[in-house]
């Protein structure tokens, strides 16, 4: 399904990019870019897989406007796990959580915009159903841009998606996500 499109993962390297990137092994698409900040992780999971030739590697934060811009360069669909998850982070940094979770999101949407990405599906979490804490509150704002943003598409065919459980999903979840997001 995927052997002629280009698929871009946020955080790439965390525990559902890594998933993804294995279950991508058995039906490789054109290329698959791993975006994010840890460059060992990178490293290690580049590694791991053997460093398939249809990969990318992309150091980057999604706080960086610019450097989406070139990563989103001819993709067909985005991933976007990167956030900053962790609750005890959050809330004794909730600047950071603001600047990475629900900015940081917005900046994927403009980029997907600008770029023209077929499909962006952001991965969300249960926290953000009724939220009590910065994380939930984080990520139902990121919700709120990521479902708004179909209102800016215009003549474009571009489709902006949420999905909740991200982490706790089997493998055929990359896969059948992308197919739902149509």
């Amino acid at each position: 399904m995927f052997n002629d499109k280009s698929i871009l993962i946020t955080g790439g390297t965390g525990s559902l990019g890594t998933a993804l990137c294995k279950l991508f092994q058995s039906d490789p698409p054109k290329r698959l870019i791993i975006f994010s900040t840890d460059w060992k992780k990178q490293e290690n999971l580049r590694d791991s897989l053997g460093n398939p030739p249809y990969m990318r590697w992309f150091i980057g934060n999604i706080r960086d406007p610019e450097r989406l811009g070139m990563a989103f360069e001819d993709v067909d669909y985005v991933i976007h796990a990167a956030a900053i998850k962790s609750l005890e982070a959050c809330e004794n940094e909730p600047e950071e959580a603001l600047k990475t979770n629900v900015i940081g999101t917005h900046n994927i949407i403009n980029a997907a915009l600008d770029r023209g990405v077929r499909k962006t599906l952001l991965i969300s979490t249960d926290k953000a159903v009724n939220p009590i804490n910065t994380y939930g509150t984080c990520k139902a704002m990121a919700e709120k841009l990521i479902i708004n943003a179909n209102n800016y598409v215009g003549w474009k065919n571009v489709k902006f998606s949420v999905v909740r459980y991200g982490n706790v999903v089997q493998q055929q979840f990359g896969r059948a996500c992308l197919e739902k997001a149509d």
